[in-house]
């Protein structure tokens, strides 16, 4: 199976920062229960801490906007991260390639 990843950068103000984790955290809702959606992931930035990377694996890019965009779960994801939107630097679909492993921390968690 092809699948298609995700990717929107967030630069978040270190004062907001717990109101879009708990927008992300009610918008996960609508992506859990989206049969598009395999997985999500939303990261924050060691280094610059406004910085947050979400990661969401579609089943393909068809499916993200054509079924999740235009199916009954987008209004209420939409209406949870509507005010950061704008806080959006970068979104854009990637394909996996070839190159992919674990290493040998994987185990260690």
């Amino acid at each position: 199976m092809t699948t298609t990843v995700e990717y929107i950068r967030y630069r978040i103000a270190l004062d907001d920062q717990q109101a879009f984790e708990d927008a992300y955290a009610r918008a996960a809702e609508s992506l859990a229960a989206s049969p598009e959606c395999i997985d999500y992931e939303l990261a924050r930035c060691e280094e610059e801490k406004e910085r947050y990377i979400l990661r969401i694996r579609w089943t393909s890019i068809e499916a993200h906007l054509g079924g999740f965009r235009k199916g009954e779960q987008f209004p209420a994801f939409f209406a949870a991260i509507r005010p950061y939107v704008t806080a959006i630097e970068e979104m854009q679909h990637y394909l996996v390639t070839g190159v992919v492993g674990t290493g040998k921390g994987a185990g260690q968690r």
